[in-house]
């Protein structure tokens, strides 16, 4: 059996999958407060779109490079790139899912505080779900146990930052919006084309190809990167790690699983974000509104992810 079909075995496991929805969501739920730290430590301010473009684009292109060698690794041999028409959807979808989502979440980023991002953010899980619903019909459907797993979820989400207040400007919030939209619609696309091509060449070329397209964007509008401190480039590796290992487990479980099974454990996203920042920020991390919020969202996950009971003949 190839190294492909025994991941593909794996991620179809249910157990497996919701394991590595977790991990995927967890590390990109850290992603927000690094990436302002980021910008702390490379000097880059909120109105410095080129500069932030920049920044983003250098992530992703060592994120592609991580997830490369990694599938070598794992393979044992080359990632079978995709050619022709597959190719172009590659690419295309890099820069939708990687350029136009990022550019829009990126500044957004700059412009949000970590509560409000995370609220925002959090509804990329709800249009996933949605968006399955009337993409695959009966296949992928909302029924009543996964729509109240999603109230429960975002209600979960809210809980978690009662007291922050968390704001922005309203141009943040209109950019979070776009993005977490982006990444709804990219969802269903990224399953089919991973059943086309290599999960590992699919997310290689995503990042690859969005990543260079933010990057030339940034310095011809005039940005540039200057680290402040030897904790700039070590930030930079890790968020690059973030992205290149959850594109991948993205692809595999997106492949491998109906889209509102994974969707909504983005549910995870912002409350990571908000205990994250609470951490990193020196606040009490044993709120009531966090232990009430991770128990809102579990039981969210579990009403969504609650198999059918089998009828005996």
């Amino acid at each position: 059996m190839k190294p492909a079909s025994k991941l593909d075995a794996f991620f179809s496991n249910p157990t497996a999958a919701v394991c590595m929805a977790v991990l995927c969501n967890v590390l990109w739920g850290s992603a927000f407060p690094f990436i302002k730290m980021g910008y702390r430590l490379f000097a880059i301010e909120a109105a410095d779109t080129p500069s932030i473009f920049c920044f983003a684009g250098v992530r992703f292109l060592l994120s592609a490079l991580l997830v490369w060698l990694l599938g070598t690794a794992l393979r044992r041999g080359p990632i079978p790139m995709p050619r022709g028409r597959v190719l172009g959807e590659c690419c295309a979808l890099g820069l939708w899912q990687s350029t136009a989502q990022y550019a829009f979440y990126y500044t957004a980023v700059a412009l949000l505080t970590g509560a409000m991002g995370g609220i925002l953010n959090s509804t990329q899980s709800f249009m996933g779900v949605i968006l399955a619903h009337f993409l695959y019909g009966q296949a992928d459907r909302l029924t009543p146990r996964k729509a109240l797993g999603c109230v429960l979820g975002f209600g979960g989400v809210l809980v978690a930052t009662l007291g922050n207040h968390g704001g922005g400007s309203p141009l943040g919030m209109v950019c979070m919006l776009i993005a977490s939209a982006i990444f709804a619609l990219a969802g269903p696309w990224n399953k089919s084309v991973t059943k086309k091509a290599d999960p590992f060449a699919v997310s290689c070329l995503n990042l690859g190809v969005g990543g260079a397209a933010l990057l030339v964007m940034g310095l011809v509008m005039g940005g540039s990167l200057h680290p402040q401190s030897v904790g700039a480039v070590p930030v930079l590796l890790f968020l690059a790690f973030i992205s290149g290992a959850g594109y991948v487990l993205w692809s595999l479980l997106m492949k491998n699983n109906p889209v509102s099974r994974i969707a909504v454990f983005g549910l995870i996203i912002p409350v990571m974000n908000v205990l994250l920042s609470a951490v990193l920020n020196g606040e009490p991390l044993f709120e009531w509104q966090y232990l009430a919020a991770l128990a809102l969202v579990c039981c969210g996950i579990y009403l969504v992810n609650k198999p059918k009971k089998s009828v005996v003949q």
